[in-house]
């Protein structure tokens, strides 16, 4: 099967280096600290704000997007000799393995670890804190001075902007932290059962500092209430660089994505189409455009395409530290074999002939090593900055497109569909294909005359009902009442939702985004590990669903996410795991 391609990697691998920060913002004493006293040194600090740490291998391994090149497999190729086979590869990392059998990840604090996770993400929560502290007393000195700015508060056009952007960050950490630690939000009430992650809103003035978890309800309202108020500062008077910023676009698709997990459709809508507006015939201009992978050849001349910041469709991009094209490729664990199949290689209504999606195929998103040991993107491959290029060592930079509007436009597509409106939601996901198929006419000939493209319709969108067909697709989703007792998807949107399900499934793979949504919507899935082919399974109600917190934070005396008793299925379905209502020691 001619559809992967050769990646270009870097000939040695030991010119990886960047560990775990050794001197993160929370181990500086208060008087090691810069003072920050106008608005020019605040908005220099928002700079270096966001997170460096990356969790989209950590929540990829976690999801059904991985496997284990150990367990017996199928080639991933359909038209491959279909014998099983099985290799005796080590992983990239030794948390790898852990976090693969959804155990606690004790054995590495490098990149795309928990404990990784967890440092810089409360770091950056840390600088946007300080930030708006800053942005208070500076107001404050305004005031005193006479200088009372618009509103008679001693705020300037510039400390209103940083402020949004610092209230941003802040909700976009914690919304990161609270998914990947803890559990999926159910409902308000259910949801106060769970517990969330400490919410930080206070620079630290000691090394040491207690904090209480709360519950996932907390969590959701404290972002919500940093959410709103910065959507009301927002802007895009402070950045050079628009798109490596919060800027106007992204703050509101990053509230779509908040109200998407939290259920509220009708705000879903709104802050899409905020971005996206509501004119159809002129969407094709936010979207990806395909027509410019032609040129492209090896992993860096996809990564380029991809990432780039004059594409329509990145709404904000995040330079992270990780090493997650390098974790998948050539290791035990990777996307190989069934899992390629079901995210990429299955017989669809929309393309025929050959079972490949050709989207896949176009934009670069199945390179190897030349062995069967698993697939990447080059949407994530990397880019290097060598300190010292004779020693070949530097640091590894992946950059992550956060929020884009292909994205975006799925989740708009997901909340016409759960408020009834169908046709809304097929004209939303018919723009998506359209985008994904904007081929050059080159490869528009070649697909249209090799895959038969189809456009998607109502007629089409009809045959999206069954899992023989296509592994994205269930016979009815009643699974998401697990989740909440009103969370129901009626008979006839399940076509609706089973086309959805395949479209992200494709959209967000490298980005981590699968796991969220197999936790929001209560899918249940397996991983199946070793030579033996042990099953390892996650049902809806497992505690494993939140990923453990950094055992540094747990000998300190934080309550872990994970507990030794797990609940039964025998018991309640809303029996969860109950937070302790006194303080924790949180700690870098």
């Amino acid at each position: 099967m001619k559809t992967f391609k050769y990646i270009a990697m870097m000939a040695a691998t030991a010119a990886f280096a960047l560990t775990s920060c050794s001197d993160s913002f929370l181990d500086k004493l208060p008087d090691e600290r810069t003072e920050i006293d106008n608005e020019d040194q605040v908005a220099k600090l928002l700079i270096t704000s966001y997170p460096s740490g990356g969790y989209a291998w950590i929540c990829e391994l976690s999801s059904d997007n991985i496997m284990d090149n150990n367990s017996p497999h199928l080639p991933a190729s359909p038209n491959a000799e279909q014998s099983v086979t099985h290799y005796n590869l080590s992983p990239y990392d030794r948390t790898d393995d852990e976090l693969f059998r959804f155990e606690p990840a004790k054995s590495s604090t490098n990149q795309d670890t928990p404990a990784f996770l967890w440092e810089t993400f409360y770091s950056a929560i840390q600088q946007a804190s300080m930030a708006l502290q800053s942005i208070d007393e500076i107001a404050a000195s305004n005031r005193a001075a006479g200088e009372l700015g618009i509103d008679g508060n001693g705020m300037t056009e510039t400390l209103k902007a940083s402020k949004g952007e610092a209230l941003l960050i802040r909700a976009y950490c914690h919304f990161i932290l609270v998914n990947v630690f803890s559990q999926a939000y159910k409902n308000e009430s259910a949801s106060r059962n769970d517990i969330g992650v400490p919410y930080v809103t206070e620079p630290e003035d000691k090394v040491l500092y207690n904090y209480s978890r709360g519950t996932v309800t907390d969590t959701y309202n404290m972002i919500e209430k940093d959410l709103t108020e910065g959507l009301q500062y927002v802007s895009d008077r402070n950045y050079k660089l628009l798109k490596w910023r919060f800027n106007t676009n992204a703050a509101h698709a990053f509230a779509a994505r908040f109200y998407l997990y939290k259920r509220d459709w009708a705000k879903v809508i709104e802050h899409a189409d905020y971005v996206l507006g509501t004119d159809m015939n002129a969407i094709q201009g936010k979207l990806m455009k395909y027509d410019k992978f032609d040129e492209c050849t090896y992993s860096s001349d996809y990564a380029k395409e991809w990432q780039n910041p004059e594409n329509p469709n990145n709404l904000m991009l995040i330079d992270t530290h990780s090493l997650e094209f390098r974790h998948a490729l050539g290791n035990r664990f990777g996307q190989n074999s069934t899992v390629v199949r079901d995210i990429f290689y299955h017989n669809c209504p929309l393309w025929r002939s050959w079972v490949v999606n050709p989207t896949a195929y176009v934009s670069g998103m199945t390179f190897w090593t030349g062995h069967d040991y698993g697939y990447c993107s080059g949407k994530v491959a990397e880019e290097f900055e060598y300190t010292d290029k004779i020693a070949g060592i530097g640091y590894v930079h992946t950059i992550k497109r956060e929020f884009t509007t292909n994205e975006l436009l799925l989740e708009r597509a997901e909340a016409k569909i759960m408020t009834g409106d169908y046709d809304g939601a097929l004209a939303d996901m018919a723009a998506y294909l359209e985008s994904n198929q904007s081929f050059s006419e080159t490869n528009k000939v070649f697909w249209g005359r090799n895959s038969g493209m189809a456009p998607l319709t109502a007629d089409v969108l009809s045959s999206y009902f069954s899992k023989a067909t296509n592994p994205n697709c269930f016979a009815d989703w009643n699974f998401t009442t697990n989740m909440s007792p009103d969370y129901v998807i009626p008979s006839e949107a399940v076509p609706y939702m089973n086309c959805l399900n395949d479209f992200r499934r494709f959209e967000t793979a490298w980005d981590g985004l699968r796991f969220f949504d197999l936790k929001r919507w209560g899918v249940e899935y397996s991983h199946f590990y070793g030579a033996q082919n042990t099953e390892i399974k996650l049902t809806w109600n497992d505690p494993r669903r939140a990923i453990e917190v950094p055992q540094d934070a747990i000998a300190a005396g934080m309550q872990p996410s994970q507990p030794t008793t797990t609940t039964s299925d025998d018991e309640s379905k809303h029996a969860t795991t109950q937070p302790r209502a006194d303080k924790y020691i949180y700690f870098k």
